[in-house]
């Protein structure tokens, strides 16, 4: 792969203004590395997939499903002009369901998994005194249940996030906690 990490921080700053995106991006980013250590993919590749997924979402949020505009059709175009990866260009296309492109690596299944979740967990970590520190997996689930909490967030996508990685909801909820906790101070937290 020809594509830097920190070309792909540098686009995204350059695309991105809310802080709080590029916050997400960057937690995304941090699962995303985590989870190619554990299934042995190459972590520069996961993790810039994560800190470029949502990069297009400010400048196109307007969502045309039949002419494939707006995010992140507008953005993979970008990036495919970039000499990104397909791989990475499969993942983010596969992140949004109507695009209509399934996920069928495990990058791509990580950060549909991940994208939504970290969201939500950053959400309960602004609940909490000490953050992320003592934040554990059943908290998020019981707030989960709590569909005013966050509301804008898909607890489906989240489920259905678990169930295409096959793992345990407890299990994914605390892996991508203690992914985060290792960006902690680039949260502001």
């Amino acid at each position: 792969m020809n594509i830097s990490r920190e070309q792909a921080y540098n686009l995204m700053c350059e695309w991105v203004g809310s802080e709080s995106l590029r916050k997400h991006m960057l937690c995304v980013e941090a699962a995303m590395r985590a989870y190619a250590k554990k299934y042995g993919g190459d972590e520069e590749l996961w993790g810039i997939a994560g800190l470029v997924h949502d990069f297009d979402y400010e400048k196109f949020p307007e969502v045309d499903e039949t002419n494939q505009t707006g995010h992140p059709f507008n953005g993979v175009k970008h990036l495919q002009s970039l000499g990104y990866p397909d791989e990475i260009i499969q993942a983010i296309l596969g992140h949004a369901l109507y695009s209509g492109v399934p996920r069928t690596t495990q990058m791509a299944k990580c950060l549909f998994a991940c994208d939504e979740l970290c969201g939500f967990i950053v959400a309960c970590a602004y609940m909490r005194p000490d953050r992320l520190t003592s934040l554990p997996a059943g908290s998020v689930i019981k707030k989960l249940k709590d569909k005013k909490f966050a509301a804008k967030v898909s607890r489906e996508d989240i489920e259905l996030g678990v169930q295409e990685l096959g793992i345990d909801r407890a299990e994914h909820i605390d892996f991508v906690i203690v992914a985060l906790r290792g960006i902690s101070g680039q949260l502001g937290f």
